[in-house]
């Protein structure tokens, strides 16, 4: 982080300082007591479990300069106080964007978010010093702490955005201010308050309010929703996919197995043959767009190839881990029915017996059983030889599914049965949303 004042932070906030210097510096922000050092202001947040408020001493004793906070601390320690901490932790950040002249790119969608976020990064590295998103922080917490940590020698900046309700697009996009923004697709995410993908769609949408006036808009043109957007502002849209008649586009697809995936990427005159380190068909949309922006800020298709060649996946994303007697394809970082029917087709492609371990997709509002059970249906449609289910909303899953599935209620009892339902030379995949721990079955049986 470039240095700025406690001046400067309370004046972007609309906080009042108290016991410190208008011109005393901070070089860190963190929300975490644990990561204070010296020179960091440390912002309190009220949580659901854990009240920030609770550590300011200890953080102004390891070194913190000052704290952000929304109820004034009893000691006498410097801190800035404002009404809403989170709020003011927006304002502040939003503050230290403006700070920076150089191109941000911001990434929404509802699938594939943090992947097509690796691959752009992976491309634009070829030819800038690139500031990312870590892992996925990418909420009202999560993209303040990954603009702080912005430095004065980053040339371009790559901000995963995600959301679950409307209004959160706008607050992000506020901080942001992308000058690129991308969105991957319009799925079956966050449907308690989204209600459909149309209201999916607006909501991701919402990262246009703070677009540059001269930026620039990429969407994936095979998604029917996003297919379907138009100028804003004057702004058109630049799409890719698999239609020849995109701007960018890809064809010669070819899954090789657990080996990635083979295509030629074109715009205009330039084809780039490439091979993708990543299973799934799907892996070359992500590929696409990064073409697509590195394209647009100028890298070579020399090092558009590079960079795609060179891309590396984080947490468990369709990370392929082989045993003695298993090939296991952990993708349990998430779920919804539309990354899920997607590794679905990654499994079905390959060769051998190949099992399904399917957990509960939350947030998908009055109709979670209905898609349950037609992600079940899917599976046994594309041929898949054995599903196991596991979680409430699963038992709708097993249910699609019919002969050949097996239905636990919990994981712990999913991990009694299983090694008795898995064979030698079985490929697995484990996929299901974050909260339901399938972290523990993938350590089970690997």
């Amino acid at each position: 982080m470039k240095p700025i004042t406690l001046g400067e932070v309370a004046r972007a906030c609309g906080g009042t300082l108290h016991g410190a210097r208008d011109d005393a510096v901070i070089t860190a922000v963190t929300t975490d007591s644990r990561q204070v050092r010296d020179g960091a202001l440390f912002a309190a947040i009220v949580g659901e479990r854990v009240d920030g408020h609770r550590f300011i001493d200890d953080c102004i004793t390891a070194g913190a300069t000052a704290a952000l906070c929304e109820k004034a601390p009893q000691s006498d320690v410097p801190y800035i106080l404002v009404d809403s901490t989170r709020e003011a932790l927006m304002d502040v950040a939003a503050y230290y964007r403006s700070l920076f002249d150089i191109p941000f790119i911001g990434i929404t969608g509802s699938v594939g978010k943090t992947t097509t976020k690796e691959f752009i990064a992976a491309v634009l590295s070829t030819t800038y010093c690139v500031h990312k998103t870590a892992g996925n922080f990418n909420n009202e917490l999560g993209v303040p702490l990954t603009l702080f940590s912005l430095e004065e020698h980053h040339e371009v900046a790559v901000i995963e955005m995600g959301i679950s309700d409307f209004g959160e697009m706008t607050r992000l996009s506020r901080m942001v201010r992308p000058d690129l923004s991308v969105i991957t697709n319009i799925g079956r995410c966050h449907l308690e308050n989204l209600v459909d993908r149309d209201g999916v769609l607006r909501a991701k949408t919402e990262m246009f309010t703070y677009l540059s006036d001269t930026g620039c808009i990429i969407l994936c043109g095979d998604d029917d929703k996003l297919a379907t957007v138009r100028a804003y502002r004057g702004i058109r849209p630049i799409f890719y996919g698999t239609d020849p008649s995109m701007p960018y586009y890809a064809d010669n697809i070819r899954e090789n197995a657990l080996d990635g995936v083979s295509c030629t990427l074109h715009h205009g005159d330039t084809a780039i043959d490439v091979m993708i380190p990543a299973i799934g068909r799907h892996m070359v949309l992500g590929a696409l767009c990064a073409m697509a922006v590195g394209d647009t800020l100028g890298v070579q298709p020399q090092a558009i190839r590079s960079g795609i060649e060179g891309f590396r996946n984080v947490g468990s994303r369709s990370r392929v881990v082989h045993t003695d007697r298993l090939t296991v394809i952990d993708d349990c970082y998430n779920a919804n029915p539309t990354s899920t029917m997607a590794g679905i087709d990654t499994l079905s492609s390959l060769s051998g017996r190949r099992v399904a371990v399917l957990g509960d997709m939350k947030e998908l509002g009055t109709d979670e059983r209905a898609l349950h059970r037609t992600v079940g249906a899917y599976a046994k449609e594309r041929g898949i030889d054995r599903l196991i289910a596991v979680g409430e909303l699963s038992e709708e899953t097993a249910a699609g599914f019919g002969s050949g599935a097996f239905y636990y209620p919990t994981v712990d009892d999913c991990l009694h049965a299983i090694d008795t339902l898995l064979c030698n030379g079985d490929t697995v995949l484990i996929k299901a949303s974050h909260s339901m721990h399938f972290e523990q079955i993938v350590a089970a049986i690997t």
